[in-house]
């Protein structure tokens, strides 16, 4: 008896280590960095930066949506599937007509076995001209 509860154990270890290995492959999106500081910005000033991440996977890595937390926030990004070893760039503009501080997200959704789902964030302050 003590041989079949060791052996169903073994082979629950076994099935486990299967699945985790199965995950491993497909397209993994990894960032250079998530969140930019513009700082200090003057109004109307350039409110655009850039994201940009590489497919560490092995197989092609989709973005199927990008989104931005707010209509003050757009986001332009790669359409194309990025290969195994490439890179790809999200870039987000930001209106700077609105003097304030300000943080925002842009929400990255893919096909990415290791994050499919990602969060980068945008903040600064937007000052008036002197």
């Amino acid at each position: 008896m003590l041989a079949l509860v060791t052996m169903g154990a073994v082979n629950a270890q076994e099935k486990k280590e299967e699945a985790v290995t199965e995950r491993a492959h497909g397209p993994r999106i990894t960032f250079a960095e998530r969140e930019h500081n513009y700082g200090t910005i003057q109004k109307g000033g350039d409110g655009n930066c850039a994201f940009t991440f590489t497919n560490t996977g092995d197989e092609p890595l989709i973005l199927s949506s990008v989104r931005a937390s707010c209509g003050c926030t757009t986001p332009k990004w790669t359409q194309k599937p990025v290969m195994p070893g490439k890179t790809g760039e999200i870039g987000v503009r930001y209106n700077t007509n609105n003097p304030g501080g300000f943080t925002k997200t842009v929400t990255i959704t893919s096909n990415a076995v290791n994050e499919p789902r990602v969060v980068v964030k945008i903040k600064g302050n937007v000052v008036n001209p002197d």
